[in-house]
């Protein structure tokens, strides 16, 4: 019920970007939302994210797993790309997108409605890899084919949430906490963070014409987001032998949908925005679909 409940709010603020937009039409500007979020509210969410508790050397090394699952994966997408996407642009979407899942917004509720308040320091640190993979990985592909190699680089250095992530976990290690009242100040940044991200995507999401949408790119980004990277992180988690709670976590962040922070990446570099928006409606949609099949294959495997 409490996951039902935690998808059931984010679309929520979904609906509302996209009626907004429809409403008001020409007086949102979306770009606006975009660059807030992408340059203060979001490094504020990455700090806040990083200094709920202590890092431990089990936390930290948790990642690892989850980086060779979509190393493996991306590697096959490259070879795909290669041979199967011809469009340049629809080729860096799909390197750029395919493999990012919404590990913050819907990952950490999901795993406290399925696993408890136990579940949030794994949940998190797998959120910090998913932010690393994003700002550098995702960034290069959205900006590399504007740029060169040299640009690209640059452009993600431009990106704050580098920055904070790198801030955020020095912070953390050395020991420090924010004040009672700074923590405060940052907790509402970070809730307007999420709030206004999905209301973000709901604006771009209100531009979306099925009849000129770009199903091919959506095919091939459904297709390795929820079957192809789930069933290579099945094959993963089973050799490494994890206990059945980190592997049921684990599982758990590989299969939720499309990062809605593709839609600001793509806007930001302008690079085909709304076949992103797309991209991510439809990453949604298919979840909904399969969430019921991925549980039973959770209990299965896992037992949870």
């Amino acid at each position: 019920m409490e996951a039902l409940i935690s998808v059931a709010t984010i679309y929520l603020f979904i609906l509302i970007g996209f009626f907004l937009k429809l409403i008001f039409k020409e007086e949102i500007h979306e770009r606006t939302f975009v660059l807030l979020n992408l340059y203060f509210l979001q490094p504020v969410l990455i700090f806040w994210g990083l200094t709920r508790s202590p890092l431990s050397s089990n936390i930290i090394s948790f990642p690892a797993i989850y980086f060779l699952i979509i190393f493996i994966t991306l590697f096959l997408a490259l070879m795909y790309a290669k041979f199967f996407i011809k469009n340049k642009q629809d080729k860096s979407i799909f390197l750029a997108s395919s493999l990012v899942g919404n590990t913050g917004n819907l990952g950490i509720p999901l795993g406290i409605a399925l696993f408890g308040i136990a579940s949030v320091p794994y949940t998190s640190i797998l959120n910090i890899a998913n932010i690393f993979y994003i700002y550098i990985f995702s960034v290069f592909f959205f900006a590399g084919e504007k740029f060169s190699l040299k640009s690209s680089l640059f452009n993600i250095l431009k990106i704050p949430a580098i920055w904070f992530t790198i801030f955020a976990l020095f912070y953390n290690f050395v020991g420090f906490s924010l004040n009672e009242n700074f923590d405060k100040v940052f907790t509402m940044g970070a809730y307007s963070a999420i709030v206004l991200q999905l209301i973000v995507f709901g604006i771009f999401m209100s531009q979306v014409k099925i009849k000129t949408a770009n199903w091919k790119l959506s095919f091939d980004t459904i297709f390795f987001k929820h079957l192809l990277l789930p069933l290579i992180g099945l094959i993963v988690i089973l050799a490494f032998n994890l206990s059945p709670f980190l592997a049921a976590i684990l599982f758990l962040e590989l299969i939720v949908p499309l990062a809605v922070n593709n839609v600001n990446i793509a806007s930001l570099y302008n690079c085909k925005v709304i076949d992103v928006t797309f991209c991510v409606l439809s990453s949604n949609i298919i979840f909904t679909t399969l969430i019921f099949f991925y549980l039973l294959l959770i209990k299965y495997f896992f037992g949870f």
